[in-house]
């Protein structure tokens, strides 16, 4: 199958959380199980200096875009797998991560530099880049690509759609104002389209237009049918349970792998824990506490947000911390 993986970023060419981690693991994955798979991408200024072999392949028109639109290809990581970067300098080459500023605002025009990604993966799937290449499938992930699908609907000929949901809580919301600045069709401002509580809502084209939804776990699938953690597009969700499935996110094997990690002191496997000692001393060498080897230490990886479970450690840290023996990094 030929598959465009679409996504506002991917290791190791950027990262701010597992969306990063899925799309650079999962295109060389399904690449290894012979798909045709390229990924596509904004050419922030880290991901353009990491990527091999680049080359430009020519220019795509795209509405209200400042400026050319370029399109660069090269390899992800040490792979065959094909990377097609959107290079709008004006859009993506600037200081700070993907979403926010060096002043750790939202860019205030994260819905133009998006829905140009949008664009150009929706000119790449329709077959009317510079490339020789049509996708089977458009492969979406999160609200920063939840315009492509709207934007493949109606046309006849186009490829499948798929949208992940990595978190739903992070839903591309825009105002009245920057929906039409966009050029969006106008009847994608209705309760059946785009609009979302008299806001654009990105996410909400990649739900209602795409042929399969899919999200991080069979759990997930369920929770955000729910209006706890459906953050009120639960009920959209519902309506469209029957496109809607869960599948559990894996690991690289490779990449998270203790008998061969750099980034530990010791290496240690499932048959020898004699190494592990030594990597648990310099974490707590690392967060100064006490070097302890009877100590129970840990850790927690993630944003301090309650939908990391931050809440739930806060609940149980007075009664945890009370224990002689714990540490916590």
């Amino acid at each position: 199958m030929k598959i465009l993986f679409a996504s506002s970023e991917a290791v190791p060419l950027v990262k701010t959380g597992g969306l990063g981690d899925v799309s650079g693991s999962l295109p060389l994955a399904l690449h290894r199980l012979g798909h045709d798979v390229r990924l596509v991408m904004p050419a922030y200024a880290g991901a353009v200096a990491r990527v091999s072999d680049l080359e430009l392949l020519g220019t795509v028109p795209v509405a209200r875009a400042p400026g050319v639109v370029r399109l660069l290809e090269g390899t992800l990581d040490t792979s065959t797998v094909p990377v097609y970067l959107v290079d709008a300098p004006g859009l993506f080459d600037r200081a700070g991560n993907p979403y926010v500023g060096p002043d750790g605002r939202d860019w205030p025009d994260n819905a133009l530099r998006f829905a140009t990604l949008c664009r150009v993966a929706s000119e790449i799937a329709l077959g009317h880049s510079s490339l020789a290449w049509q996708p089977d499938l458009v492969h979406a992930n999160d609200w920063q690509t939840g315009l492509i699908a709207p934007f493949l609907a109606d046309v006849a000929g186009r490829p499948a759609t798929l949208f992940t949901i990595h978190n739903l809580s992070y839903q591309g919301l825009f105002d009245r104002p920057t929906f039409d600045a966009l050029g969006l069709p106008p009847h994608w401002w209705s309760p059946q389209g785009l609009e979302f509580y008299s806001h654009l809502s990105f996410i909400k084209g990649g739900i209602t237009r795409s042929d399969i939804i899919t999200t991080v776990s069979p759990t997930y699938a369920e929770e955000i049918c729910q209006p706890q953690l459906g953050y009120g597009l639960h009920g959209l969700l519902a309506h469209r349970a029957d496109r809607l499935f869960g599948i559990l996110n894996g690991i690289d094997y490779e990449l998270w792998n203790p008998a061969t990690d750099p980034a530990i002191p010791q290496h240690f496997t499932a048959d020898s824990f004699a190494g592990k000692g030594r990597s648990k001393a310099r974490l707590q060498q690392l967060f100064g506490l006490e070097e302890r080897a009877d100590a129970v230490l840990f850790g927690h990886i993630g944003r301090l947000v309650e939908q990391k479970g931050i809440d739930l450690i806060l609940a149980v840290l007075p009664r945890l911390m009370a224990q002689p023996d714990a540490q916590l990094a």
